[in-house]
């Protein structure tokens, strides 16, 4: 799996015996991603599917709305040097050249890339920074699920999580059609991660708007998610564990369905019942 795991020893402990052995971890790794050769944001993420996270990281913060909007995106060398003095490519620093006549992202310290949910969104006021920049409507979108079908995504994302298998160790992002089609299944250590890898790759098959779809994330459903499932254009957002106050006020007021608590064929349906068939 090259660099998206890595062994370690450790000492496994049951009762009173402890056996030594080679454990696989996943890999966490800094990425910078520059806009023009400038520095925007630093995520901590399993390496992989690095274009698409940059790209959907600048979509759901409505950097870009289309592929066209990017010319480039490459690695950067010159971010380390070895003992001989020759530039080394880390492969964790990212860089994304604009096309002609898209303005450049607002770099400003009052503004709030939503990367975490410790960043500082508060209340009415992000809300409304989403709807703002927002270049979607998901609420006006048709779109329908059965109950039945939206019950059997969490096994077929566990099944295609094959770091997870190995290691337990990274939240994982599926999209689906309304029928239940695997479109798309990404992971990473981070959950946001995840979900702009499966967003950064619908833009690079001009997919965006994601009309028609489910976007199913394996932990809980954030305001930060949510944030990004508006921005990508999907109807439906579905977690298999809690969401939090401020994901269900994002949802509720772009019209998105935030289904959590999705087990087995149990789950709540927070926002937009109408569009969960039987």
């Amino acid at each position: 799996m090259g660099r998206v795991t890595t062994r370690r020893r450790v000492h496994h402990v049951t009762g009173e015996r402890a056996v030594a052995r080679p454990e696989t971890l996943v890999v966490e790794e800094p990425l910078e991603i520059r806009v023009d050769g400038a520095p925007l944001t630093v995520t901590m993420r399993t390496p992989g599917s690095d274009v698409e996270l940059a790209q959907g990281f600048l979509l759901t913060e409505g950097v870009v709305t289309r592929r066209e909007d990017i010319a480039a995106v490459r690695y950067c060398r010159g971010a380390t040097e070895d003992g001989s003095g020759v530039s080394q490519n880390t492969y964790n620093v990212l860089d994304v050249t604009l096309a002609p006549g898209v303005p450049p992202p607002d770099v400003d310290p009052t503004r709030n890339f939503y990367t975490t949910s410790s960043c500082g969104v508060c209340g009415k006021a992000s809300l409304d920074a989403v709807q703002l920049i927002s270049r979607h409507a998901p609420g006006d979108d048709p779109t329908t699920v059965t109950a039945d079908t939206l019950s059997a995504l969490p096994d077929r994302l566990r099944k295609a999580q094959k770091v997870f298998a190995a290691t337990g160790g990274l939240h994982g992002a599926a999209l689906f059609t309304a029928d239940g089609t695997t479109l798309v299944v990404r992971e990473d250590i981070g959950r946001h991660n995840a979900v702009d890898k499966v967003v950064g790759w619908a833009l690079e098959q001009q997919r965006i708007p994601l009309a028609g779809t489910v976007l199913l994330v394996s932990g809980r459903a954030s305001f930060e998610l949510t944030q990004k499932a508006v921005m990508a254009g999907i109807p439906i957002l579905a977690a298999v564990s809690a969401p939090s106050s401020l994901a269900v006020d994002l949802a509720a007021q772009s019209g998105l369905t935030l289904v959590a608590f999705l087990r087995g064929n149990s789950m709540n349906v927070y926002t937009r019942p109408d569009r969960i068939i039987g």
